[in-house]
């Protein structure tokens, strides 16, 4: 028997899913009205956490964030059994997904974090990307559960909160992502192009097709042999702002990495390859281009 603590969007696409798949599914969720509408999928809703998860092998969770993971599995921890194994698929902190490992691992029972990069079909329909990592023997015993719950099961070893910190990073990337399109459309509306005109730019420009020799070029800390001049990259970031003052719009993260720009200008890398904005995440020491 399997429980599921948390039954969003995210946590009742897994549980469906397992139940499709024929597994004995208890559910507990702080609005019981979410828990007891997948009674119809044959899952089995209860009112106390502690009771939904006792008998169960695996407890899994998808909640909000650090504070109701600990909460919800102290208030389960009475009804768990021997041998149970928590998979948390919240995504929480690397500093509190790393204390809680520790705690559970000194009552004695296995705890294995699991975030996800899904949307609610995905959980349904077992695809999207799943990151795990913590003891190698609780993994193991679970791994082939969760393979199936996902289109690809991303191991990151035994550091327990690895995982933590790996959908951290890509969460942020997609934030700048996001708000980077944002003031991409921003700016298309501050110069006179329509949105949907300005979206066809990307039928002909793929910028993800450099990220992965961008990102070489800064873990080199090659800075010197510029293919984009910093101080050029600032001028261009000039009349972007200038566009949008004039148009009396804001942009939203540019501003901020003008400013950027500027400090490490003020530092001497004006002829730097733009990539040297990295400099101080990789504390590599970076002689002024000449």
């Amino acid at each position: 028997m399997i429980a599921f603590l948390g039954t969003g969007m995210l946590g009742s696409g897994f549980v469906r899913a397992l139940c499709k798949r024929g597994e004995i599914v208890a559910v507990w969720n702080r609005n019981h009205a979410r828990a007891a509408a997948l009674e119809v999928f044959g899952a089995k809703a209860f009112d106390d956490p502690a009771e939904a998860v006792r008998g169960a092998s695996r407890v899994h969770l998808s909640v909000s964030d650090d504070d109701a993971v600990d909460d919800i599995l102290e208030r389960a921890r009475a009804g768990f059994d021997p041998g149970v194994v928590i998979v948390d698929h919240t995504t929480t902190s690397a500093t509190g997904t790393a204390a809680r490992a520790a705690r559970w691992k000194e009552r004695g029972v296995a705890f294995v974090h699991a975030p996800v990069f899904m949307g609610p079909q995905n959980a349904l329909e077992s695809t999207g990307l799943m990151l795990v990592s913590g003891d190698p023997k609780a993994i193991e015993s679970v791994r082939p559960a969760l393979e199936l719950m996902t289109g690809k099961l991303v191991e990151l070893g035994a550091r327990t909160d690895g995982a933590a910190a790996f959908k951290l990073l890509g969460n942020l990337f997609l934030m700048f992502v996001t708000t980077g399109l944002a003031d991409f459309l921003m700016l298309a509306k501050a110069t006179g192009v329509a949105p949907e005109e300005a979206a066809k730019l990307f039928d002909a420009f793929n910028p993800g097709t450099t990220i992965n020799a961008r990102l070489k070029r800064m873990l080199d800390g090659n800075w010197s042999e510029a293919s984009w001049e910093l101080a050029m990259a600032r001028k261009d970031a000039r009349l972007m702002l200038d566009e949008a003052k004039r148009a009396e719009l804001t942009l939203a993260v540019l501003p901020a990495i003008a400013d950027r720009m500027d400090a490490v200008i003020d530092e001497g890398h004006g002829k730097s390859d733009w990539t040297v904005l990295a400099k101080d995440a990789l504390d590599k020491p970076s002689a002024p281009a000449k």
